[in-house]
């Protein structure tokens, strides 16, 4: 099933690229719907896109077990990331209804329309028109990168806003989300399976320095306002500090633009990306506090300026302890090989994590990869993971 839909939107490398609305992403969701009917699932489409397999409850609590992930992609990205955790949802539900008929709750199996962020400038809005946390109004002047405005994608795709209802969902109990790890920790340590307890929280800057532009050659060192070597001085200041601080903390400077970028100049102005990402706020709190007091610091000593604006900030959260205990019992009962882990990607599970009880479980990566054609996980890996789902939606539906 991994390489059926994996079909969907395949590239010349290897690779899947199934952005929002295009006719591939609209291809996959068809193809799974039509895959959930022949399983007896009852499927149905909201407004925004997202599908879903619903296998009802005999109790009449109106509560609904939710699993799943998403179908979108990164341009040419991996086969598995999002796909995966949609395929195992499917796969352990029909296992579970194949061996003790109908559930107790309502399980549904979701394959959300987005999370990428690939196409469009924002992520997760599948996931945040559930919670409520989006609406139309959001995206009335957002465009793609060739210019067709998100409303007409929609509408194109056979989601006509003009038939838009808020999706929110206040039914969901709870919401357990299967994906592989994205990065080589559970290889490393040669583990099955991993036991998410927190998703990281991000926050993103843009830092602008503003120096002074003038002759290589005929400018002393002493009287020079060089913007590339105080970016110098801040990335390593930023660093070291993030080392310094915690073993959890991480620190990303992806992006850096100078000008006017001449070998011959002192470059006048820098700007230049910073990522920055941990599990507690408080952490994080006090490693900006540090970093720009310096900066600050620093730029006024040589009487230059700096500029930091913040673009991003998504808090941590912390995932259900109670479930985390299950998915832990389960391992040990079935002698898998397990760790707790703190996701340093984002996850729709972060989304739902504020407004449900919420799982999210590891699978590993092969060498850690992921986004690209060479992500990959084992079968048996894989099927590990669709045992531990199976198990789990066993204990909260059954």
């Amino acid at each position: 099933m991994i390489d059926w839909l994996a079909s969907i939107g395949k590239t010349e490398n290897g690779g899947v690229t199934r952005l929002l609305y295009t006719s591939s992403w609209l291809e996959a969701q068809l193809a799974l719907k039509n895959i959930m009917d022949q399983s007896n699932l009852h499927t149905y489409f909201d407004s925004v896109g997202n599908l879903f397999g619903r296998l009802p409850g005999t109790e009449s609590n109106e509560k609904t077990i939710l699993t799943g992930s998403h179908i979108d992609t990164v341009v040419d990205g991996g086969k598995y990331d999002g796909a995966y955790g949609i395929i195992a949802s499917f796969i352990a539900v029909l296992r579970l209804f194949q061996a003790y008929g109908s559930p107790k709750k309502t399980i549904e199996v979701v394959s959300l329309c987005e999370e990428e962020g690939s196409r469009f400038p924002l992520t997760f809005w599948g996931s945040r028109n559930i919670s409520g946390a989006y609406t139309l109004d959001l995206v009335k002047e957002v465009k793609d990168s060739e210019g067709i405005p998100f409303l007409e994608a929609m509408k194109q795709a056979g989601f006509d806003p003009d038939n838009y209802t808020p999706p929110i969902r206040d039914d969901v109990e709870r919401f357990v989300e299967i994906h592989i790890e994205q990065g080589m920790i559970l290889e490393k340590n040669q583990n099955q399976v991993g036991i998410v307890t927190h998703i990281v929280g991000q926050r993103r800057f843009t830092i602008h320095i503003n120096g002074e532009s003038n002759h290589a050659g005929t400018t002393p060192m002493q009287y020079r306002k060089d913007a590339v070597s105080t970016a110098a001085h801040f990335i390593s200041f930023l660093t070291e500090k993030a080392k310094a601080t915690d073993p959890q903390l991480v620190a990303t400077v992806g992006r850096l633009h100078v000008k006017p970028n001449v070998p011959n100049v002192v470059a006048g102005e820098v700007e230049f990306s910073l990522d920055i990402r941990h599990h507690q706020e408080n952490i994080m709190d006090q490693y900006c506090h540090e970093i720009f007091t310096e900066f600050k610091r620093f730029s006024e000593s040589l009487n230059m300026e700096v500029a930091i604006t913040q673009w991003m900030d998504v808090k941590p959260v912390k995932m259900d302890e109670e479930m985390c205990d299950w998915a832990r019992e389960i391992a040990e009962r079935k002698n898998y090989r397990y760790q707790e882990m703190i996701s340093g990607a984002g996850h729709d599970a972060q989304v739902f994590g504020t407004e449900c009880a919420t799982s999210l479980l590891f699978v590993p990566s092969q060498n850690g990869i992921s986004h690209s054609p060479k992500e990959f996980t084992s079968l048996e890996e894989l099927e590990t993971g669709i045992d531990l789902l199976t198990e789990v939606l066993y204990k909260l539906a059954y």
